[in-house]
């Protein structure tokens, strides 16, 4: 288990910059995202971590030790790919023990460590089986144990999940976390997925083009996004154009053209002052429909369209040419018949408000 630290990575790619002066700080044990589209550096960044990408510039530390110009089998990495990368020809047990041959471990020992791993992943009874006669999500499995019998110092995973169904991504995830902790493994994770992330990061970094955008946890980056790109990507959101009135010290009041808003800012937000535009972030479950007004953040509309999903429902709220997206759960006006004269409202603290 240890801390890993990156500072000013910058990695290129026929003079395109791919990683754009990166600096971050794992802590030991995390479970640490990378999270962004496709195309972001996210993947880039990780294999610069496990030695597979030489970079162009900045350092790389694993606790106190300078790992920058290691080759990737000193590092002491455990790698799962989205692929699996299981020798098709061995049978899970052979696959497991790959590593460990390498490293001329005894073979009485080798026996006792598959075994184990083999046991941590609930893969034990399938120990004589090749990959092909195994479901995705039991190679995965086969996959992780790999990794983990190696005893390496960091658990680099990109993109394990996405070659499962919805049911068993969402079994694995739950699996992955509790191998992590189990192991006290340091663990740095790619997707694109925002539900993988926040079901089960410890803290996650948003990557656009090649920077972070923001770095927290799940809960920080949902109900604080930074950005209208952090917002949009982790979840929906509505955003609305708007003025300050008034700015308190972690609070402003903003003029929009559906109506009037009091929402939490970034004190350190020194771009939003008295007249400056903002954008009004405001979450869809955040939003709750009304038959009368509430006393701020209210706005008076219509419903134009409503979708039933079972234990939700949502709605295209309009006013003033400006439709916000309404989720409610539970839903109780699904079989309302006046849609006029409806009202939305949320709370301050369920409001950002950002610099435009």
């Amino acid at each position: 288990m240890i801390e890993i630290t990156i500072s000013n990575l910058v990695k290129q790619f026929q003079g395109n910059v791919v990683l754009n002066d990166i600096s971050l700080k794992i802590e030991a044990g995390e479970l640490f995202f990378l999270l962004g589209p496709s195309g972001c550096g996210k993947t880039t960044l990780l294999r610069a971590i496990a030695g597979f990408y030489p970079i162009d510039s900045g350092k790389i530390f694993f606790g106190d030790k300078d790992v920058t110009k290691l080759p990737p089998h000193k590092r002491k990495t455990g790698m799962v790919f989205q692929s699996y990368a299981l020798w098709p020809h061995m049978t899970v047990e052979q696959n497991v023990a790959f590593g460990l041959q390498q490293k001329k471990i005894k073979k009485a020992e080798i026996v006792q460590i598959v075994r184990e791993a083999l046991e941590s992943v609930q893969m034990l009874p399938y120990a004589l089986r090749r990959p092909n006669e195994l479901s995705g999500g039991q190679q995965q499995r086969v996959a992780l144990a790999r990794a983990l019998v190696v005893r390496p110092r960091c658990l680099l995973l990109d993109e394990p999940l996405s070659n499962l169904d919805t049911q068993l991504r969402n079994e694995m995830r739950s699996e992955i976390r509790r191998i992590c902790k189990q192991y006290h493994l340091t663990s740095i994770y790619v997707t694109h997925d925002q539900k993988e992330a926040l079901s089960i990061a410890d803290r996650i970094a948003v990557v656009e083009r090649g920077n972070i955008r923001q770095i927290g946890s799940p809960l920080e980056l949902y109900k604080r996004p930074n950005s209208c790109f952090v917002a949009n990507f982790i979840g929906e959101t509505n955003i609305i154009d708007g003025v300050v009135v008034r700015k308190g010290v972690d609070e402003a009041f903003v003029r929009t053209k559906i109506g009037n808003f009091r929402g939490m800012i970034d004190s350190q937000d020194t771009k939003i002052q008295e007249g400056s535009p903002i954008k009004v972030l405001i979450r869809p479950e955040s939003l709750k429909l009304e038959s009368s007004p509430m006393e701020e953040n209210c706005v008076e509309g219509m419903i134009g369209r409503s979708t039933y999903f079972g234990e939700v429902a949502h709605y295209l709220f309009e006013k003033n040419d400006v439709q916000l997206q309404i989720s409610e759960l539970n839903p109780c006006h699904l079989t309302q018949t006046e849609r006029y004269g409806i009202y939305a409202w949320a709370l301050p603290e369920d409001i950002v408000i950002l610099s435009a």
